[in-house]
């Protein structure tokens, strides 16, 4: 039973632990024609598959990850009716900059504006969105200053949205520990030793952000190929030291900028999943004030952080029952 099935208020909070996932082995192991679409400032590759006229749901991948992510979550879904759409980031696959003058910025709002440029160009007028990693983040921005865009939200580890003032303030040692990379990233070192390296380093969060995920090499080389795009390296050396506020964004963004400093309220029908990579954030408490529609928090045990991938039916479920708020 959903919980608008149950008549949950808008401020019931659903924890629903699920049993521990196995090996998963995927059942599928590609989409239909890839296509491309000028939107904004790129011309974004992005997957189109179900019924043109069916309810739109847009799926968002994160670093170090792409579509494939998602290709189990997509047959799912279609065989409901849904028309899903899933873009190739900026910095993935064949999604390219219009213009070779354009910075390539990896802010949060610059990749959140994507979002909503691909929608504009698909004359998507609003969708249930979801996502993990960068593409959480994403699809929070959208739902929190574009809730009318927004039917319904899906957020793998909850709120996301990062404010640069807080992000300042130190972690304890072993939190800290987690997030190596990203001082790797502020480094000079750092950046030569991804731009040479990006397979392989790629390869070795899969393993530490998804530790009981057997996935084999064909899996992982099917996304790396999304790693070789041209613009990649910048793209992620940029998000990361733009958080830890050594690079700037561009003015254009400000405005958006100023309002997620806020810490806005997701107002919008959401889901947020918890799983072993989150720690003890995993049930979700730490972030539940920040939604303030209608909401439920599923918990999954012996999952990593590639929920889509690893724990495909309870992402499509999510999906489905965020749509039925």
């Amino acid at each position: 039973m959903t919980a608008a099935a149950a008549g949950l208020s808008a401020c019931t909070t659903v924890q629903k632990p699920l049993p521990a996932a196995g090996p998963v082995r995927a059942s599928h192991t590609s989409f239909g024609a890839l296509r491309q679409i000028d939107a904004g400032l790129l011309n974004v590759g992005y997957i189109d598959d179900g019924p043109p006229d069916g309810p739109p749901v847009i799926l968002l991948h994160g670093w170090p990850y792409d579509i494939y992510s998602y290709v189990d979550v997509v047959p799912l879904l279609t065989a409901k009716g849904y028309r899903v759409v899933v873009p190739y980031l900026r910095g993935y696959g064949s999604t390219r900059f219009l213009s070779d003058g354009t910075f390539r910025n990896g802010q949060q709002a610059a990749l959140a504006s994507d979002v909503i440029d691909l929608m504009d160009a698909l004359k998507i007028p609003a969708a249930v969105i979801g996502g993990f990693d960068w593409g959480a983040r994403s699809a929070n921005i959208v739902a929190a200053l574009w809730p009318q865009r927004t039917k319904a939200l899906v957020s793998v580890s909850g709120y996301l949205i990062v404010n640069l003032d807080a992000n300042q303030q130190p972690l304890p040692p072993q939190a800290e520990l987690g997030w190596w990379y990203q001082y790797y990233f502020a480094t000079d070192r750092g950046s030569r030793g991804y731009r040479q390296n990006t397979h392989d380093f790629n390869k070795l969060i899969w393993h530490s952000a998804s530790p009981t995920w057997q996935f084999d090499d064909a899996t992982y080389d099917r996304t790396a190929a999304a790693f070789n795009n041209p613009d990649h390296v910048d793209i992620v050396i940029h998000n990361y030291r733009w958080r830890l506020g050594l690079a700037q964004g561009e003015p254009r963004y400000d405005d958006l900028d100023t309002k997620l400093a806020a810490r806005p309220v997701i107002t919008v029908p959401t889901i947020t999943i918890g799983s072993d990579f989150d720690g003890q954030a995993k049930n979700g408490a730490s972030y539940r004030q920040m939604f303030t529609g209608k909401y439920a928090h599923k918990i999954l045990d012996g999952v990593g952080h590639n929920v889509p991938q690893e724990a495909p039916q309870d992402l499509a479920n999510a999906i489905v029952e965020a749509d039925s708020y």
